[in-house]
């Protein structure tokens, strides 16, 4: 096959695993309390680091077949990696590793591979016809290590050999997944081994890149030097090799190795704070095979190979620390003043912005969100408050009957009267949830329930992107902003700290005059006080003119933001119609979430006994689908 016309630049093989990081930060493994998940094994962080810069990836593997397993494979879907050659094993687990700091110094991990589910990766599992699709295969160490799954990745090397494709191996060395260590020296990096030198030798001469760091080049050669390793290893493969060397960066050998260690290739480096080290050389092999495979200089795949290796360093986890390619252009344009790139603002905002879950180019959405309107309603009485929470459920059945089972749907809810609401909606496939954390009617912005509101998010659901009102208008006093404007600032830095998307909802109009420059005024105030919220909620604009300064902030400030949707404020269908049509002429606006313009009658009638669940769920669809049907209609 032409290497022109192949699909995937590269096919993974190897590891797949549930990564568990301790989430405190200065402590042994035995004392941490709580723990972050991601996907993890190095062909695993390999195929979403080369899929985050650009390159078309897949993966090899096995994964049980219960929620871990499921968990590695929507995961990688959303990074863009191919999942075909990700083989369900109905009868082994998918592998677990819990991982911790405990200084910059020491990473205790254990890996739980017990007859898991990668371990069973066998020759059959290998696809001739999904091989043939990749320019390169990468093979991992650790996965010649058992009889069967060496023998699927030699069968994989085969393959691409024989269709024209490269071979790249990452040494991947694990003393105690070769059986020569504990279970408890999951950190262990080097132990001599004959056995093993001498299996890995067997692999060389076949690959065309070989990359690994000093302890592994060691190993795969069996010398106890770097020079005479390198010269080994060169008498076995004339594939490139590169040396990993950590701060140092790394270095690039073609040809004959000299009497210099130095004497090779090499990238600029970049001096950071060692934060954690797993996950860094993934990040380093998912940079050089953007430029390798891209046929760069290897100077420029060396560079890009040690931004990304200090991205890894620098945070915590392994897959979501590998930057995307925009944030490494971003990085390599710009540089940091930050020595530990965590705490570079506008880095981290570019990383979060180009890694969400999910696209979302449009949102129609029904909010419901509302506590004290609905109050108001109950007037009261006890048996009509105890109702309000039904009444959203059959919400939410309104709007996914709208819906039909089509992306670009969703509520907003609350979880004071909306939690069975909640429930409901969470069952439906890809529904945009938001919910509140403003007190009601607060001025100056008070959130609800507590101000404290770590310990709030900390419980939300991933997929939950946090809804915050403010009644601000640029013409307030300056106390009253710089209140609003701190606990907005309060609410933007909860979110990200805890990998929670943000709405912003701005009414200006119920404390002064609207103009047309109002609210673009209102919003640069707000991005000047750092906040870059993922989503805007706004109060329809007097005409074109301001929508256009409203767009000219958004882009100029952040034009990673999802975009703006609509609000109501109970207008008339007729008069959200003409809000409606000044908007479509805006480039950020992306949709609307409109509430009591669809609610607050059925609300009334069936709170009052006087209509059926059925009546008040099929009029509030009739008002939603009317006002989706305008919308799509405006943008046809």
């Amino acid at each position: 096959m032409d290497q022109g016309s192949k699909r995937l630049d590269v096919i993974t093989i190897g590891r797949a695993s549930v990564d568990l990081y301790g989430q405190q930060i200065g402590t042994r493994l035995e004392d941490v309390g709580s723990f972050a998940k991601s996907v993890g094994g190095c062909p695993t962080n390999i195929a979403v680091g080369t899929s985050r810069l650009g390159l078309k990836s897949a993966l090899v593997t096995r994964v049980g077949n219960e929620q871990m397993g499921r968990f590695i494979r929507e995961q990688l879907e959303r990074e863009g990696v191919e999942t075909a050659g990700i083989v369900t094993d109905p009868e082994r687990l998918t592998a677990l590793v819990l991982l911790a700091v405990e200084n910059d110094n020491s990473f205790p991990l254990i890996f739980y591979r017990d007859n898991c589910a990668d371990n069973a990766l066998s020759e059959d599992d290998i696809d001739e016809d999904f091989i043939r699709t990749a320019r390169a295969v990468l093979v991992t160490g650790t996965h010649f290590s058992k009889p069967h799954t060496d023998a699927a990745q030699r069968k994989a090397m085969r393959i691409a050999k024989a269709n024209g494709a490269r071979i790249v191996l990452d040494i991947d060395y694990r003393p105690n997944l070769w059986g020569l260590a504990g279970h408890d020296a999951g950190d262990s990096r080097y132990i001599a081994s004959d056995r093993v030198s001498a299996h890995m030798k067997t692999v060389l001469a076949d690959c065309d890149l070989i990359v690994g760091t000093e302890e592994e080049v060691l190993i795969a050669s069996g010398e106890s030097d770097l020079l005479s390793a390198l010269r080994t290893i060169r008498s076995l493969s004339s594939g490139t090799i590169v040396l990993k060397r950590g701060p140092m960066g790394c270095i690039v050998y073609d040809g004959a190795i000299s009497d210099n260690l130095e004497d090779g290739i090499v990238g600029q480096g970049f001096p950071i704070e060692v934060y954690n080290v797993l996950g860094a050389g993934d990040a380093f092999m998912s940079g050089f095979l953007r430029g390798w495979l891209r046929g760069e200089p290897h100077a420029t795949s060396a560079t890009w190979a040690n931004a990304c290796g200090a991205f890894a360093v620098s945070r915590l986890l392994c897959a979501p620390e590998i930057p995307t390619w925009v944030e490494l252009q971003y990085f390599l344009t710009h540089g940091s003043p930050e020595r530990a790139l965590r705490k570079d603002a506008d880095i981290n905002h570019v990383h979060w912005a180009t890694t969400r879950r999910r696209d979302i180019p449009n949102l129609m959405a029904l909010a419901v969100d509302h506590r004290s309107q609905f109050e108001d309603m109950a007037g009261g009485d006890a048996q009509k408050l105890a109702r309000i929470p039904a009444f959203k459920a059959l919400a939410v059945q309104a709007a996914a009957r709208v819906a039909n089972g089509r992306d670009g749907f969703g509520m907003l809810l609350d979880d004071k009267y909306g939690r069975d609401a909640l429930y409901a909606a969470g069952a439906i496939r890809n529904f945009w949830i938001g919910k509140p954390i403003e007190l009601p009617g607060s001025r100056p912005l008070q959130f609800e329930f507590s101000q404290d509101l770590g310990s709030r998010l900390v419980d939300w659901p991933v997929d939950h992107c946090i809804k915050v009102l403010s009644f601000f208008h640029p013409d307030d006093p300056a106390d009253l902003r710089e209140q609003q404007i701190g606990k907005l600032r309060a609410a933007f830095d909860a979110a990200r700290k805890i990998g929670r998307e943000l709405l912003v909802e701005i009414i200006a109009g119920k404390n002064g005059p609207l103009h047309d420059d109002t609210v673009a005024r209102a919003l640069t105030e707000i991005y000047d006080a750092g906040i870059k919220p993922d989503w805007w909620k706004l109060e329809p604009q007097p005409n074109a003119a301001a929508w256009a300064r409203t767009d000219a902030v958004i882009e100029a400030r952040d034009p990673l933001c999802r975009g703006v949707v609509l609000l109501g404020l109970e207008a008339p269908q007729a008069e959200l119609e003409a809000g409606f049509a000044a908007a479509r002429s805006a480039r950020t606006v992306k949709g609307f979430a409109v509430g009591r313009t669809i609610f607050a009658d059925a609300a009334r009638a069936w709170l009052d006994g006087r209509i059926g669940d059925e009546e008040a769920v099929a009029d509030m669809a009739s008002r939603f689908g009317a006002l989706v049907t305008i919308w799509e209609g405006l943008g046809a």
